[in-house]
């Protein structure tokens, strides 16, 4: 089994179940923008992604009305969504053995850095992690998860094959193969249903945090 020395994990749907706020923040922005109530079927696919591109792919907002979006999304979002958020059971748990055993770990999140590195020191995260990286406030800097995963392999010093990139959703698939680093997928987060593990073609899917630290900690 290959070994890895630098772990890099998503933040919305791997470390922390983040939905609660992350939803009453989107309901907020489209009823200020008058768009109505979003589905749940919607909203399930709001988590992983960057803002601009849930307003414009989900709901099919233009460019500009989605950067009106973004910008009241983050008016409630600053002030108390950011603190919806309850971690992972296993989470800290394997954070903390990994740290143990000598490996780098890198937050790389699409969430701006801002409010990331807020949740990763509230709920814990913060000592265990070597870099923390997320997308800009200005929607430009890092603005795709591939960016955000190139830049935290930059600031961790590592080679690429030393890499594994542990997400929950298809864009940490995708950013990691343009990467050309490993991805793991876990099942305890935000993806739609078993096939979008299939079509994001990961190198490893796990269950939970259990099955991935018997990968890493064997």
């Amino acid at each position: 089994m290959k070994q890895y020395r630098a772990i890099l994990f998503d933040l919305d749907g791997t470390l922390t179940y983040s939905h609660t706020g992350i939803h009453a923040c989107f309901r907020y922005a489209l009823a200020k923008l008058g768009e109505g109530e979003p589905t749940k079927e919607q909203l399930a696919r709001c988590i992983g992604p960057s803002l601009m591109y849930s307003f414009q792919t989900y709901f099919g907002l233009s460019e500009e009305r989605a950067r009106e979006a973004t910008a009241l999304y983050r008016e409630r979002y600053a002030v108390k969504g950011i603190w919806e958020n309850e971690v992972i059971p296993g989470a800290l748990e394997l954070l903390k053995e990994l740290k143990e055993k000598g490996y780098k770990i890198a937050m790389a999140t699409s969430k701006p850095l801002y409010f990331a590195a807020q949740i990763s020191k509230k709920f814990g995260f913060a000592p265990y992690m070597d870099v923390e990286v997320g997308s800009g406030m200005d929607e430009k800097t890092l603005s795709t998860k591939a960016a955000v995963i190139a830049e935290a392999i930059r600031q961790l010093g590592v080679e690429k094959a030393e890499c594994l990139m542990v997400g929950d959703r298809f864009h940490d698939a995708e950013g990691a193969r343009e990467n050309g680093i490993d991805c793991a997928l876990l099942k305890v987060g935000y993806a739609e249903n078993e096939e979008e593990f299939v079509r994001a073609e990961p190198t490893y899917i796990f269950e939970n945090f259990n099955n991935l630290k018997t990968l890493l900690l064997k």
